[in-house]
């Protein structure tokens, strides 16, 4: 008797452990900092042909950059306006190019849209940030609960110009290369590299452009 006991109250204290973990994941989940709300160094190539430095802040999903100039004005342009933008990332620590590239919107036109270059060459990755809602399953008390997370999409450039999004597996990406695919499928299990992370599938598809 005793022993069932104490064994419920184990498990309530576990319980009650695990539901105040979820809710500081949560907490800390809405305490992050979205791209579109941090700056960065960085440079600005506009259509006209005029470059300019300063400190930039990208939204992606407005595809809209904003640009600190010598902390004297604050400028914002469309990607209609924009060539291309260079920031170097503190919190990736390294610099990150993105580039405003003709895509389908949902009428059907294309329009200018940024791009994030990840890898060029025969195959050219790109990708997309985006916020997006996601569900998940919380053990006790909590049942399921919903926070934002940021995730990237990818997309192939072609030789024509044409991007398309990417949203095969493992198996679609390998059958995507043809003769190299044995060569890249031993490259990826020998350096542990998986296409759903940004940095790896770079990795993946830039040793298939060197083969």
């Amino acid at each position: 008797m005793r022993s069932s006991r104490k064994n419920g109250e184990v498990a309530f204290a576990v319980g009650i452990v695990l539901t105040l973990s979820v809710f500081a994941a949560i907490q800390n989940a809405n305490a992050q900092q979205w791209p579109s709300q941090m700056w960065h160094d960085g440079k600005v190539v506009l259509v006209e042909g005029d470059t300019i430095k300063g400190q930039i802040k990208y939204d992606l999903q407005q595809d809209l950059i904003q640009i600190n100039i010598r902390n004297t004005r604050t400028e914002a342009f469309s990607a209609r306006k924009v060539l291309f933008f260079e920031i170097f990332d503190m919190t990736v620590r390294r610099y990150r190019q993105f580039y405003a590239l003709p895509f389908n919107n949902t009428t059907g036109y294309k329009t200018p849209v940024f791009f994030e270059l990840l890898v060029e060459g025969k195959f050219t990755l790109l990708a997309r940030e985006a916020i997006e809602f996601r569900s998940y399953s919380s053990p006790y008390y909590l049942g399921s609960y919903t926070r934002q997370i940021l995730v990237n999409h990818f997309f192939f450039l072609n030789e024509d110009g044409d991007i398309s999004e990417f949203k095969g597996s493992k198996g679609d990406l390998l059958d995507m290369m043809g003769k190299k695919s044995d060569a890249v499928e031993a490259y990826m299990k020998e350096n542990h590299l998986k296409p759903d992370d940004k940095y790896e599938f770079a990795r993946i598809v830039a040793y298939y452009n060197s083969i």
